[in-house]
């Protein structure tokens, strides 16, 4: 398996910072799990045998109030079906588009007391992700 991804590395996450926080943006999400959930020693979840999919599931069950305080939501989700263009694989079990309505209410929503207590599900499930920045537009052209 390639480099884990899992959270924002500081170089990458101050170049998110540095670009502008008052114009709405769109973050991809490409997630592929773990088999099994890796909860933290202690966690009250740690022993229950959970998959990957399963702490994925908890997380956006839990992360609801905490994303709806910051003005986030699924713009588009789906699920694949085959490779048209590309290689034939695709090692992403879960495709997602999260639209906020600017940079400031995504960092609003990390630094939300609440994020730290939900996250922990995240980083049980995920073996590697992408987490990425665009600015939305209306056409290609």
């Amino acid at each position: 398996m390639d480099e884990a991804y899992i959270d924002p590395s500081r170089e990458n996450f101050d170049k998110f910072k540095a670009l502008p926080r008052d114009t709405p943006i769109h973050m991809l999400n490409l997630v592929r799990f773990r088999e099994k959930a890796a909860y933290p020693e202690g966690h009250e979840l740690a022993d229950k045998g959970l998959t990957g999919a399963d702490a994925y599931r908890e997380y956006m069950r839990t992360i609801q109030p905490v994303l709806e305080r910051a003005g986030g939501h699924i713009v588009w989700a789906g699920a694949f079906e085959a490779m048209v263009t590309g290689p034939a694989a695709w090692d992403w079990d879960e495709t997602f588009v999260m639209a906020y309505p600017d940079a400031a209410s995504f960092m609003g929503m990390v630094k939300d007391p609440d994020y730290a207590p939900v996250v922990v599900h995240r980083q049980a499930a995920v073996a590697t992700s992408r987490l990425v920045r665009f600015a939305p537009r209306e056409s290609l052209i």
